[in-house]
């Protein structure tokens, strides 16, 4: 039996569990635009596609019509929810879908809905997996304890080497059972050639930006930890050079941030050149418009996306030099770091990354192109994950004989499942 230390190697053919093809279920505490969110949704389109059946569980949101149009069965739960009695009453609304649905393994990737997954995965014989997607605060004993349910699955996915470490240094868990499987961009979405004129000029009207000006992008919900003061900041120090800058992503209610975020920029006299355009539908056109891309981060990310998009893009990346940023950039080629947290700093990497030359320019895109095209796509990462689901389902096959489950008959579409 091959232990899960080994590489995920994916391996041609579908997915197969043995008697059958496999059941996976997803659980998310909602279907919004996130990191979580967006894998959880690639990976059930992957093994729908791959004649698998694909099902994800969560409270609900915007990309449940992406679920649907894969064929994916889409369970509505309140797993958003951190209330004690909630979570235990989840437990029986999962085992009532494990049962159902003949689900083979459960796949949580999100705290809260992974400690009923878990329990629901134990009392119906599933397997379990996780997925770590973030380097979550460690605090006090009870937080430690909390967060280490993201570390009892069979395998434990780590979206980077830093989450991998992140996992080794901090929880008791057996190496072997960490399996790292980056995060991978949409290369059909995220591609230069597709992304035509006539898009990134309706974007430009759409924001009213001048014809002529550079512009740096700092994409990402507005919280605290993306690092916009910083990036303020850090713009306070260009006054004298020619910029705009848009700061795109959605408050979600935030509305106390966003305040304080205009008062800096009106302090700072940056009234004109600093926007904050809300949330953005067409963000290949975003990158395609950015002569900079910023990942200010103050807090480490997991992986952080959005760099390699813009690298997808063929855009030039100014970014703070930690978590799982640094696995994906050449530096100096494709992307100038900065010290976490320096607006000095920051000032001086988007100095340079403005100052460029076109020929220069050109040799970077060229370079991030290739780089993001060969270690970072959505199909690496979806060839991955249900080659680990495969290697588990073999495992379990040889070490025990399934228990026959209560059968009843699959519901289709989006359905709540009550206790």
């Amino acid at each position: 039996m091959r232990t899960l230390t080994q590489v995920a190697n994916p391996s041609t053919g579908p997915v197969a569990a043995k008697g059958g093809r496999p059941v996976v279920l997803q659980v998310v505490p909602r279907l919004v635009a996130g990191g979580a969110e967006r894998s959880a949704v690639d990976i059930a389109t992957a093994l729908a596609r791959e004649g698998g059946t694909a099902l994800v569980a969560s409270q609900g949101g915007p990309m449940e019509r992406e679920l649907t149009r894969a064929g994916v069965i889409h369970i509505r739960l309140p797993l958003a929810s951190k209330n004690p009695i909630v979570m235990y009453r989840n437990v029986a609304r999962l085992v009532r879908v494990i049962e159902d649905h003949g689900v083979d393994i459960v796949h949580a990737r999100s705290r809260a809905p992974a400690w009923s997954s878990a329990a629901a995965a134990r009392r119906t014989g599933c397997q379990f997996v996780t997925t770590f997607h973030g380097a979550y605060r460690l605090g006090n004993e009870f937080r430690r304890r909390y967060n280490a349910i993201m570390v009892s699955g069979t395998a434990v996915i780590a979206n980077s080497e830093f989450i991998a470490r992140h996992i080794r240094d901090n929880y008791k868990v057996d190496p072997q059972r960490i399996r790292v499987i980056r995060r991978g961009v949409d290369l059909d979405r995220f591609d230069p050639e597709k992304v035509s004129a006539e898009r990134v000029i309706q974007l430009a009207r759409r924001w009213r930006l001048p014809d002529g000006v550079r512009t740096i992008l700092l994409p990402g919900r507005l919280t605290r930890l993306k690092g916009h003061t910083l990036l303020i900041e850090a713009l306070r120090q260009l006054q004298d050079a020619d910029f705009l800058c848009l700061m795109v992503g959605s408050d979600d209610g935030r509305a106390a941030y966003r305040g304080e975020l205009e008062r800096l920029i009106a302090r700072y006299d940056l009234g004109s050149r600093v926007f904050l355009p809300g949330d953005c539908n067409d963000m290949p056109a975003a990158y395609k418009l950015a002569d900079v891309v910023v990942c200010a981060s103050t807090h480490p990310e997991s992986f952080g996306r959005v760099v390699s998009e813009a690298q997808a893009m063929g855009c030039p990346v100014v970014a703070a030099d930690h978590g799982g940023v640094r696995e994906q950039v050449l530096e100096d080629r494709t992307a100038f770091l900065f010290p976490p947290g320096d607006a000095t700093a920051l000032a001086a990497a988007l100095q340079r990354a403005l100052s460029l030359d076109s020929r220069t320019r050109e040799r970077l895109a060229k370079t991030a192109l290739t780089h993001v095209r060969r270690h970072f796509s959505k199909d690496q990462m979806c060839a991955a994950t249900l080659a680990l689901y495969r290697e588990i389902l073999r495992s379990a096959a040889v070490e025990t004989t399934p228990c026959p489950r209560t059968q009843r008959p699959p519901s289709s579409g989006s359905a709540a499942a009550e206790s």
